[in-house]
């Protein structure tokens, strides 16, 4: 509510309440004109930065955004623009640059250009960026230090000297601390297949069977029932399939309301099960509780691919199916490319481990790719590096959100042959090393840490 119709209304508390200023994208020419003159009053007239232009190619590019600080009245106070730092594909490295507040209002009491900037981390991180950096005057530098900015290195910025600061994002840590790191003092004394730590399936002892299982998670059978029976079959098939084995059958254990609400959920694991032509050998149901899911897989190979079989030098390769789009209601948080895929397209994706029988493999499920590189890395007693520019990624997910949803088919191998995996795309696109821990290694070959440390605990394969 505007603040002449507060005070119209006799409220001169709510109006005292009002913020002095709004932060919002320019969403138009004129928005963005008034950002640029403002610019040139700053940087070109009062500071002589720049000689009689400050603008570059970053003003003409349809994916730069501006955020304008706008007062009660409209009036421009200060703006930030936001960029990505390569050309080409959007690969979640941004700017932010030509920070500017007028100069009436750059008193402390204002605090314009801190807000720009706190808006503008909010805005980089919301479109899936993961390494945002910004190249800042020196008497600046301790306003974004105070705001949680890291200094990496002097630069010149028109033969001016500027500081490099890095705004922290950990993304990928934080969602690894949410589903894995607890992983290691939970299951302690718990897991006992020499050769076999953190696996995505386990050995049966005395033969050829592999046996994996997963729980969906309540809420999201409760959300979308028929898309959780589906998934729990994709889960439990992929990890049979990093782990190189055949499927040969199910066992489900669901909990639902009603049997109404069983059937919904029961659809969606038929679906599967015929789309991967693997049987549902048998189960349990209990209706009048709560909605859960569980699914066990079984399967065979007389020779299981470890998760933990790697070691320093070796490349790392991504091999992920990149059709479909995001599930409706899981944008940036589940991909589903399967639920329209042929049964030939799913058992040759399954088949593709076995077929080349990497040194390693673990499929990608809670802890994203990164995560998940990092738990091969871990069991294997290694660190490693992940190359953003070379990872296989569908043009409509940001790389933020890639890197840590469930993509729905996706392999992290370690080894020389690439898989043929049908309709899926495979690259190398990282390597282990011996510093522990996970890196992002970017195109000017900045190495950024998103994990310093172990991401299960569980240890390493003996």
């Amino acid at each position: 509510m505007y603040p002449d119709v507060l005070a119209g209304l006799g409220d001169p508390v709510s109006v005292a309440r009002q913020p002095r200023f709004r932060i919002g994208p320019a969403d138009d020419d004129a928005a963005r004109a008034e950002y640029r003159a403002l610019r040139r009053t700053v940087f070109v007239d009062e500071q002589r930065i720049f000689d009689n232009d400050d603008t570059d190619g970053h003003d003409g590019d349809p994916r730069t955004v501006v955020l304008l600080a706008r007062d009660q009245s409209g009036a421009v106070l200060g703006g930030v623009r936001l960029h990505s730092a390569t050309d080409g594909a959007d690969i979640g490295w941004w700017y932010g640059s030509r920070l500017v507040v007028a100069p009436a209002h750059r008193r402390e009491g204002t605090r314009v250009g801190a807000a720009l900037v706190r808006a503008a981390q909010a805005y980089a991180e919301n479109a899936g960026v993961l390494r945002f950096e910004a190249r800042v005057q020196p008497a600046n530098e301790r306003m974004f230090r105070r705001l949680g900015w890291q200094r990496v290195r002097e630069v010149d910025v028109s033969g001016r000297p500027h500081v490099l600061m890095r705004h922290p994002i950990g993304r990928v840590a934080a969602l690894v601390r949410s589903t894995k790191t607890a992983l290691g003092s939970l299951l302690q004394g718990m897991t006992g297949v020499s050769g076999f730590v953190g696996d995505d399936g386990v050995p049966v002892p005395g033969g050829d069977t592999v046996a994996a299982c997963d729980a969906i998670l309540p809420s999201m059978v409760e959300r979308d029932p028929e898309w959780a029976g589906w998934c729990s079959v994709l889960v439990n098939v992929n990890d049979l399939t990093a782990m190189g084995a055949s499927p040969v059958g199910l066992l489900d254990a669901l909990g639902a309301r009603d049997a109404s609400f069983a059937s919904r959920v029961l659809s969606g694991l038929r679906a599967a099960s015929r789309a991967w032509d693997v049987p549902v050998l048998g189960g349990h149901t209990q209706l009048g509780v709560p909605a859960s899911l569980a699914v066990t897989a079984l399967g065979r190979t007389p020779d299981p691919v470890p998760g933990g079989g790697g070691a320093p030098g070796q490349r790392v390769r991504l091999t992920a199916d990149l059709g479909g789009s995001w599930r409706p209601g899981y944008t940036g948080a589940q991909w589903d490319s399967t639920s329209t895929r042929r049964t030939t397209e799913l058992r040759t994706m399954q088949s593709s481990v076995a077929a080349v029988r990497p040194r390693a493999a673990k499929d990608v499920s809670m802890a994203g790719i990164a995560g998940t590189l990092g738990m091969l890395a871990e069991a294997s007693g290694c660190g490693a590096v992940l190359d953003v520019a070379d990872v296989p990624r569908p043009s409509n997910a940001t790389m933020g959100d890639w890197l840590t949803c469930f993509p729905g088919f996706a392999m992290v191998t370690v080894g020389d042959r690439e898989p043929a995996a049908g309709p899926a795309v495979s690259a190398e696109c990282g390597e282990l090393t011996a510093t522990g821990g996970v890196r992002l290694r970017w195109p000017d070959g900045e190495e950024i840490p998103v994990l310093d440390t172990a991401v299960t605990g569980l240890g390493t394969v003996a």
